[in-house]
């Protein structure tokens, strides 16, 4: 558990990054969210990616539609029971196109400002934000691109995990932010793929259980750039541990402001939040 009795130690700020844009202000993973999430200055925005029938690096955090933030092109709500149907997999973005993601509100974040949007393209939210970047007149954002990537998925949801990798990492190239961008999965696969085939680009893998790190690493294979563990397994112990061996700690999702002040406490380099207002205003 977090220690929240700890005050932040002087030192560097975290890099903020931007959970899906900014999830609790606008709807995620949609060019709205980005827009947002730079006007207000974070450092890096977190994505997820997935792949649609034609073979198109989709920005989606599930590769379906989600029945609690989608609609069909309709108009009409998706049922959570037909969600999984709706597979952009299985679907080519001309269509995927035609779903609104926006319109519908999150339950779980009431802040969100609801507003027509669709899931973007990869080469869409860069090429919008490397000109919103110009236009406010600050330096290029940062990209934490997370690959959704599961064994069970393999040939229903998703391609194999070398093809998977292989297009994601042909659009970075193309899109020439590979220099200011870190490829994140819990997929151990995806990872030790991209150790081989892009020695030098960051990775990060990402932990949501309560295995030791000494057993995720040894998994893996190497040592990555960075680790993204769920906050509320973030201790000091494990902080300590990621420092000793000069492993970036960048933990998710953290929003309350208490939440927020722990984990400042614990020098982080990164920390990744739906609601990037509520870091800055912490800087």
């Amino acid at each position: 558990m977090l220690l929240l009795m700890l005050k932040p130690q002087p030192g560097r700020f975290p890099e903020v990054h931007g959970h899906r844009g900014c999830r609790g202000l606008r709807p995620e993973n949609t060019l709205p969210a980005f827009r947002e999430a730079l006007r207000l200055g974070v450092d890096a925005v977190e994505l997820d990616v997935v792949i649609s029938a034609d073979r198109q690096v989709i920005v989606s955090h599930e590769p379906w539609m989600s029945a609690a933030i989608c609609r069909l092109p309709s108009g009409q709500p998706i049922a959570p029971s037909e969600a999984r149907q709706h597979n952009l997999y299985q679907l080519p973005y001309a269509r995927i196109r035609q779903y609104d993601c926006g319109l519908t509100r999150h339950p779980s974040f009431p802040e969100q400002q609801s507003e027509p949007a669709f899931k973007p393209l990869l080469r869409e939210v860069v090429a919008d934000l490397e000109n919103l970047s110009r236009q406010l007149g600050r330096g290029p954002v940062k990209y934490s691109v997370e690959i959704k990537s599961e064994p069970a998925h393999d040939g229903l949801f998703q391609p194999p995990p070398a093809e998977l990798l292989a297009l994601v990492l042909a659009e970075l190239q193309a899109l020439q932010i590979m220099h200011r961008t870190t490829l994140l999965c819990f997929d151990k696969r995806i990872l030790q793929l991209a150790h081989h085939a892009v020695p030098a680009l960051p990775l990060c893998l990402l932990i949501e259980d309560a295995l030791l790190l000494a057993e995720h690493l040894a998994v893996l294979g190497f040592t990555p750039t960075v680790v993204g563990p769920d906050f509320r397994l973030l201790t000091p112990a494990l902080a300590a541990e990621l420092a000793g061996q000069c492993i970036h700690l960048v933990p998710w999702t953290v929003n309350e402001p208490a939440d927020l002040r722990a984990v400042l406490a614990l020098n982080p380099w990164g920390i990744t939040t739906d609601y990037p207002d509520r870091l800055l205003a912490l800087r």
